[in-house]
C-alpha cells in the first residue's frame, strides 16, 4: 500500500499551501536551500529478565525540523508543537542562523516518485501487547532450555512506526510510512564456577509481526544466543600478533561498515578528514573487493523509500574491483562537492540535523568456496561474530573485539577463542584481501549506527573473506 498526500496531511494537520508558506519563511533571510521535516513516531518495547516481564512501554513523539543552507552555513531549528506559529518561528530562527547573501526562489511543490520497499499493512505496534509479550516469553524459555549451563537470559522486543513528510525549496514533497521491529536475546552461561560467558542474537527489519512467527522465530534467536554462550565456555585465550584472519559471512560485515563505510561518507571527505579523501578513481582495496551501499532492499533494516531529505534511496557502488568510485552524499555535501545526492541524508529524529549516513552496506560475493578459504590457511583466526569496535575516520585505524572466533590450524577450524581483538587500518586491511567467498550474507537485522550523537538503523553484510595480514590482540 502506498499512502497518499491526504493521509500525511491529516496526520500532521498540514496543507500544501502551509508548507510553501513555511518554506518562504525559511528563505526570508536569504539562502540556497531549505527543507522542512515532519515526523510522527510511535514506539513500544517489552523486556524480560529473570523470567519476568520487567518493562513494557509505549510512547509517541511528534515534531518538525526546519533547515536552511547558505553556502557551507546551516541553520536548524525544531519544535515539538505543530501550532502554525511555532513552525513559523522555527523557520525564521533557522533563517536567521543561516542568513547570507544568496537568495533562491522556492519551486512549487510536487510529489516525488512513489515506491514501497516494505509493504507492511499492519505494523506490529498497531496490534495488541499480548502477541508481542508472547514473543519474549518464548525466546526466554527457549534459551534456558538449550543447556542447563545457561543461567541468565534477557529477551527484548522493540518496534516503531514512523510517519515522515519532507518538503524542500527545490519543489520536492515526499512522504513515507516506516515500520520497524526487532527481537533480541542475550544469554549468560557458566560451568564449574568459572567466569560467565555471553552470547547474543537478534534480528528483524521493516516487517509485520508475522515475520517472527513464520520466518525467524523467537526460538531461532534464542538458540543462537545460547549456542554462542556455551561455545565460549571451552574457549582458549586469543593468540597475539600478526596473522591471517578469515571473516565469516554476515554480521562480521560490521567491520567493513566501521573501518571503511564511515570513511566514505561525504562530509568527512569534503572536509578532507577521511583516509579516502581525494582518492576517487584510485585503487584503495584489493581487486577482489566491491563494496555497495543499497537503501532499496525490500524490508531490510537500513532501507528507506526516501531518505530523511526526501530523496529516493538508491544502490551506490562505492568501491568497484578495488577502485574508489564515490562517496555517500546528503544535500549539503552534494551541493558543496557538486555531486548528485545518493539518497543517504539521514537523521535520528526531527530534533536532529541530517548528515550522510549508510543504509545497508556490504561487500559483493567473490568466486571462492568458503571451505576452500579456510583450507588455504595453515594457521590463523576465523571470526564468526563481533562485539563492539571503534574507528578513527582520519587515519582509518580501527579496533574490534571478536565475540566468537576460532583458531585455524592446518586448514581446519579447531578451538574456540575468547578475548580476540582485531587491530588494523581500514584501507590497508582491504589491500590484503586475497580471497572472497561466494556466500554473501546480510546480518539478521540488528544494526544501529552512531555518528555525532545520532543513532540510525542500518544493515551490514559480507561474504567469507581472507585477509592475509592483520594484527590480533590477545593474551596468549
Amino acid at each position: 500500500m502506498v499512502f497518499s498526500e491526504s493521509f500525511f496531511a491529516s496526520k500532521f494537520a498540514i496543507q500544501r499551501q502551509d508548507l510553501e508558506n513555511y518554506l518562504s519563511d525559511a528563505l526570508s533571510q536569504g539562502g540556497d536551500y531549505a527543507d522542512i521535516y515532519f515526523e510522527y513516531l510511535a514506539t513500544s518495547m517489552i523486556a524480560m529478565d529473570e523470567s519476568i516481564v520487567k518493562t513494557a512501554t509505549q510512547g509517541v513523539s511528534l515534531g518538525v525540523g526546519v533547515r536552511v543552507i547558505s553556502g557551507e552555513r546551516t541553520g536548524y531549528a525544531y519544535s515539538d508543537d505543530l501550532n502554525p506559529e511555532k513552525i513559523r518561528k522555527a523557520a525564521k530562527v533557522a533563517a536567521c542562523i543561516a542568513s547570507g547573501p544568496a537568495k533562491v526562489e522556492k519551486s512549487p511543490l510536487h510529489e516525488g516518485q512513489k515506491r514501497n520497499l516494505y509493504p507492511v499493512l499492519t505494523a506490529p505496534n498497531e496490534l495488541g501487547f499480548t502477541e508481542r509479550v508472547d514473543l519474549v516469553k518464548r525466546a526466554e524459555k527457549s534459551a534456558r532450555d538449550y543447556d542447563p549451563r545457561i543461567f541468565q537470559v534477557q529477551a527484548t522486543y522493540a518496534d516503531s512506526l514512523r510517519h515522515v513528510m519532507v518538503a524542500n525549496s527545490d519543489g520536492i514533497l515526499n512522504f513515507d510510512r516506516q515500520p520497524m521491529a526487532r527481537l533480541s536475546v542475550a544469554a549468560l552461561a557458566r560451568q564449574n564456577g568459572g567466569a560467565p560467558q555471553h552470547g547474543h542474537s537478534g534480528g528483524g527489519g521493516r516487517v509485520e509481526l508475522d515475520f517472527f512467527l513464520t520466518e525467524k522465530t523467537p526460538e531461532h534467536f534464542a538458540r543462537e544466543a545460547a549456542r554462542q554462550a556455551i561455545v565460549q565456555l571451552d574457549a582458549v585465550e586469543a593468540p597475539a600478533g600478526e596473522q591471517t584472519v578469515v571473516l565469516g559471512p554476515g554480521w562480521p560485515g560490521v567491520l567493513l561498515h566501521e573501518a571503511v563505510g564511515h570513511g566514505l561518507e561525504a562530509d568527512f571527505n569534503r572536509k578532507k578528514t577521511s583516509a579516502f579523501s581525494g582518492r576517487i578513481g584510485q585503487q584503495v582495496a584489493s581487486k577482489l573487493c566491491t563494496v555497495v551501499d543499497d537503501g532499496t532492499m525490500n524490508k531490510r533494516r537500513g532501507s528507506l523509500n526516501v531518505d530523511d531529505e526526501g530523496n529516493p534511496t538508491q544502490r551506490n557502488v562505492l568501491i568497484e574491483n578495488g577502485i574508489l568510485r564515490g562517496y555517500l552524499q546528503d544535500a549539503l555535501s552534494s551541493r558543496i562537492m557538486n555531486s548528485p545526492p545518493t539518497g543517504n541524508g539521514r537523521r535520528e529524529s526531527y530534533e536532529h540535523i541530517p548528515m550522510p549516513r549508510m543504509t545497508n552496506t556490504f561487500m559483493l560475493s567473490g568466486e571462492s568456496d568458503p571451505e576452500e578459504i579456510i583450507r588455504s590457511v595453515p594457521r590463523g583466526l576465523y571470526c564468526a561474530n563481533f562485539g563492539g569496535g571503534q574507528v578513527d575516520i582520519t587515519s582509518g585505524n580501527f579496533v574490534f573485539s571478536a565475540s566468537e572466533s576460532y583458531l585455524i590450524e592446518d586448514g581446519k577450524l579447531t578451538r574456540p577463542v575468547r578475548n580476540a581483538t582485531l587491530i588494523g587500518n581500514g584501507p590497508e586491511a582491504m589491500k590484503f584481501v586475497s580471497m572472497v567467498g561466494n556466500d554473501l550474507k546480510l546480518d539478521e537485522g540488528i544494526g544501529v549506527c552512531g555518528k555525532e550523537g545520532q543513532s540510525v538503523p542500518v544493515g551490514v553484510g559480507i561474504p567469507t573473506v581472507r585477509i592475509d595480514r592483520m594484527t590480533v590482540g590477545g593474551t596468549a
